[in-house]
């Protein structure tokens, strides 16, 4: 699974993590770099990777790129995680793939 390559990386996690709190609005691609302190050239490759993974999209807005978290696809590598290592015992599982997790956006800000 792509995603998971993607995600062995620490300033990838830190990227994404960043994009997760910053919500459906997500984050101009230099605002970013500045955020988790990695060069913009730096940021760029890391942001494609989560790009082909389908962790994070990208669209332009004026001059700048956003950055947005997949939220769909991360609940569903959560999901895969949490059921996989669950081995047949649902009890272990349930209570948080059935609890809602927190909105876009919400959580501490950096």
């Amino acid at each position: 699974m792509i995603a998971f390559g993607a995600l062995s990386q620490e300033t990838r996690l830190r990227l994404l993590r960043s994009l997760v709190i910053a919500g459906p609005d997500g984050i101009a691609a230099g605002s970013l770099a500045e955020l988790v302190e990695v060069s913009p050239s730096n940021v760029s490759f890391h942001l494609k990777q989560l790009e082909r993974a389908g962790l994070v999209s990208a669209r332009r807005e004026a001059r700048s790129i956003v950055y947005s978290a997949e939220y769909d696809a991360l609940s569903g590598l959560i999901r895969f995680l949490m059921e996989d290592c669950c081995s047949g015992r649902p009890e272990i599982c349930m209570p948080p793939l059935a609890a809602p997790c927190c909105q876009p956006g919400e959580g501490a800000r950096q």
